[in-house]
């Protein structure tokens, strides 16, 4: 038998090892951000912070990034709206073949990307929606979808069901019922789904690729571009940016959370 400190040591050591993987990449793409060379090379040619600075006031990079935050908080919300709706119909089992319906909802999250892009492309482009914010986010709320009902459904779960009796039975509508009620309790789902969705968004460049033109770039397309015809660092202080980002919400959420009971 194996003694236990083998054992943790062991898996700890597994944890460290899965960490270094997963973040290896970044380690290699920040320090060519501040590269003084024209082109993406490791390690860099000197230090400059030039190519932030190319991103904050190329019109370029500005427009895309501009793109970006509105598509995500559209397509945020519409997925927001839409996968509240579900959730609460699925736990409700009032869904005439919930099952299947659940299937359809996930549906975005197992077919491949290019898959649901080629799909999304010849749709839009009867309907006019093509290289448009408006059609990219109507795309993009799709993908985001999934996520609100997932989230949203797991506090349903966990909700306590006589609590919205107990308002009805003491006359509440139907509707202040959801307000003061049934909203409240599900709010963390909702956040974290529309936050989790304004990310896909956010970071989806497949779907956008077909979708927008020179006019509609999202950041991950003008990224994309970057490394196919440029060739420059900026894509990698746009990298470092995002990184930064992502890291400071981490760690607010780890400062504000809650500890468990």
């Amino acid at each position: 038998m194996i003694p236990a400190a083998i054992t943790r040591s062991a898996v700890s050591a597994l944890v460290v090892l899965t960490c270094v993987y997963l973040l290896l990449p970044s380690a290699v793409v920040v320090p060519m951000a501040f590269s003084a060379g024209d082109t993406l090379s490791f390690p860099p040619a000197g230090f400059s912070w030039r190519w932030f600075q190319t991103f904050l006031t190329d019109p370029a990079w500005q427009s895309a990034t501009l793109h970006s935050a509105i598509v995500g908080v559209l397509a945020a919300a519409l997925a927001t709206a839409l996968g509240t709706a579900g959730a609460l119909g699925l736990v409700s089992g009032q869904v005439v073949a919930a099952p299947l319906v659940r299937t359809l909802f996930l549906l975005p999250m197992i077919v491949p990307s290019i898959v649901t892009a080629v799909a999304i492309f010849h749709l839009f482009s009867a309907l006019g929606l093509t290289n448009s914010l408006l059609g990219l986010a109507i795309a993009h709320a799709l993908l985001g979808l999934p996520l609100v009902v997932i989230n949203v459904s797991a506090v349903l779960r966990k909700a306590d069901p006589r609590i919205e009796n107990a308002a009805r039975s003491l006359g509440a509508t139907p509707w202040r019922t959801f307000r003061w009620v049934t909203l409240p309790m599900i709010a963390p789902g909702i956040a974290a789904g529309a936050v989790f969705a304004f990310i896909t968004s956010f970071d989806e460049v497949v779907i956008a690729i077909f979708l927008t033109g020179i006019d509609s770039a999202t950041l991950p397309v003008q990224m994309w571009s970057g490394i196919r015809f440029e060739i420059n660092p900026t894509v990698a202080a746009v990298s470092t940016i995002l990184l930064a980002i992502s890291g400071a919400a981490l760690g607010l959420f780890a400062l504000f959370r809650k500890p468990a009971p």
